[in-house]
């Protein structure tokens, strides 16, 4: 997946789209974005989310990104690029509140709601767990859709029964900083229904569409401090629960220095077929873990 590093990028490059007549007459806070040339039967949500991300810093470049929730209402196709419209609910000196849809022909794909914040100093304090030193080249991983290094110790790919945990480091090629939330926003879409599976015997994150069926519903994100991606992050997260056919799910990111820079989390549907239902109870699950 090396080769969707530039086509990444293109699809953050945000573009006001151009009326009928080929003229920039069209009201401010539009924005057309591209699609990864992927061949899934949807547009991925990383996708839209670091879209939303980029929509909401172009429409308010004097202020960053402080949280941002997201809620998928339809199925996005790849045959229509997405239209982006920001509404300015509210805008003063320290902060902005914004609403963003995304839609295909008129359609609803997905709605974002975001605060904005001015860059401020003050006194800080953090407490998390401490962070394992990154892990070598050995652990080395390749997962779909993220064009970057990545490594981990455990392999979420496995069908042992593990506790519902998951973590990983990454870095991306260079690339600016202004960037960086949006990057982040992507690769934190990716992993967490598969870190809600790991309780369950002989099934992981590539049984979509045969054992059971999944579709994120909505992800919210926090950005606490700046950071780069092109150092090192780690992603560690975890699933409380798994219930009523949808998986919760929530992570950190933190720097090699153990600096908490960015928070997520995730609600998805995820449905198992008839016979994996009664295979992989709540019981089973509990018992393997």
């Amino acid at each position: 997946m090396d080769d969707l590093w530039n086509p990444l990028l293109e699809c953050l490059d945000l573009r006001p789209p151009e009326s009928d007549t080929g003229t920039m007459d069209l009201p401010p806070g539009l924005f057309d974005g591209v699609h990864l040339p992927l061949t899934y039967r949807r547009l991925f949500g990383g996708q839209i989310l670091g879209q939303f991300v980029r929509a909401a810093e172009l429409a308010c470049p004097d202020k960053t990104v402080k949280s941002i929730h997201t809620l998928f209402a339809k199925e996005g196709r790849y045959d229509e690029p997405l239209r982006y419209e920001v509404a300015r609910l509210h805008e003063g000196r320290s902060f902005a509140s914004l609403a963003i849809t995304a839609t295909q022909s008129g359609r609803l794909v997905a709605g974002a709601s975001v605060s904005m914040h001015i860059e401020e100093d003050g006194p800080q304090h953090q407490r998390v767990d401490g962070i394992a030193a990154l892990p070598g080249p050995e652990h080395r991983v390749r997962f779909d859709l993220l064009p970057w290094e990545t490594r981990a110790v455990a392999d979420l790919d496995a069908t042992t029964a593990e506790p519902p945990e998951y973590e990983f480091w990454m870095r991306t090629p260079e690339v600016g900083v202004e960037l960086a939330a949006a990057l982040t926003a992507y690769a934190t879409d990716l992993t967490l229904i598969g870190t809600a599976l790991r309780p369950f015997e002989g099934v992981n994150q590539r049984g979509n569409g045969t054992v059971f069926t999944s579709a994120v519903t909505a992800h919210t994100l926090w950005f606490h401090r700046p950071f780069r991606t092109d150092d090192w992050l780690l992603l560690r997260q975890h699933s409380p629960l798994l219930a009523r056919g949808r998986c919760f799910g929530r992570g950190d990111v933190l720097t090699a220095a153990g600096e908490l820079v960015a928070s997520f989390a995730q609600e998805a549907l995820l449905r198992f077929d008839s016979a994996a239902a009664q295979q992989f109870s709540p019981e089973s699950a509990a018992q393997s873990v």
